[in-house]
């Protein structure tokens, strides 16, 4: 790698670096014990990865991860003790955001960019929500989740914020790579897709916007409970009264609607 190489993917990082710490701010739903759906703020952090490889990702990753802890520290106040205190840092911060530079790991496994940045998207996902479960099962037990299933309550909680967040970094991933090819030494506009012809974009349409009633049904039956009409006050504890068997059941529904439109919609392309 040259020098001008060099320079270019420093500029580049921390120019996206910037914009991930900006979008991290832009909150869409921000919950009271922590965790927040963010507009895409992952996705910056994951294009870093995609391009120039995923040890320079997670170099990127660990830079964000100290940028939202520094943001974050009113958190660290609950905790007395210096192994709680470590032990957040750690599970909440360092470890959960660094591991976003893992956007790029399937760059040179699957062929098509946006499925690789989906991919990304949903892994580096996951690995976020199980430090965030880790931290809430132990660290966070007794606190603001309770002693007694503590890891029931964990998985639910942080699950109500980094699945709907998750989702937005996908999605934004997809729309993105269909516009821009980020393969080269530089982005470039990604060749012209196409276009579907109407019956078959009226099919692709209904099937995301199933899959948008879906989690939208899913958001007001998961939070209704968690809100106290009196108060108005959160309360976590009220999450056993949450329908999860309906909540359940309207995703499968959402998900199968979307993938038999999008079938359909193919087999009709082809």
């Amino acid at each position: 790698m040259n020098k001008q190489t060099k320079l270019l993917r420093l500029v580049e990082s921390g120019l996206l670096l910037a914009v991930a710490a900006v979008l991290s701010f832009v909150k869409v739903l921000d919950l009271p014990y922590g965790g927040s759906v963010t507009a895409c703020a992952a996705l910056p952090i994951l294009l870093v990865g995609y391009r120039h490889g995923t040890v320079w990702g997670l170099f990127v990753g660990f830079a964000y991860a100290l940028i939202q802890l520094l943001t974050g520290m009113n958190t660290l106040s609950y905790f007395t003790s210096p192994l709680s205190v470590a032990a957040v840092i750690l599970l909440d911060y360092l470890l959960a955001f660094t591991l976003l530079g893992l956007g790029g790991i399937f760059r040179n496994k699957v062929e098509s960019q946006g499925k690789a940045l989906v991919l990304g998207a949903l892994l580096t996902g996951g690995l976020r929500y199980l430090c965030h479960v880790i931290a809430g099962c132990t660290v966070w037990a007794g606190l603001s989740i309770p002693d007694s299933a503590a890891l029931v309550y964990s998985l639910a909680y942080n699950a109500t914020y980094m699945i709907p967040d998750t989702a937005v970094a996908m999605l934004g991933a997809w729309y993105l790579s269909r516009g821009v090819d980020l393969r080269g030494v530089t982005p470039a506009r990604a060749a012209a897709v196409q276009p579907l012809s109407r019956p078959l974009a009226v099919l692709s349409l209904l099937g995301k916007a199933a899959l948008l009633v879906a989690a939208v049904w899913d958001v007001v039956l998961i939070f209704a409970p968690l809100q106290d009409p009196e108060t108005g006050d959160f309360v976590i504890q009220n999450l056993s009264l949450v329908p999860w068997g309906t909540v359940g059941i309207i995703t499968a529904a959402g998900i199968a609607v979307w993938g038999m439109l999008t079938t359909i919609a193919k087999k009709v392309k082809n």
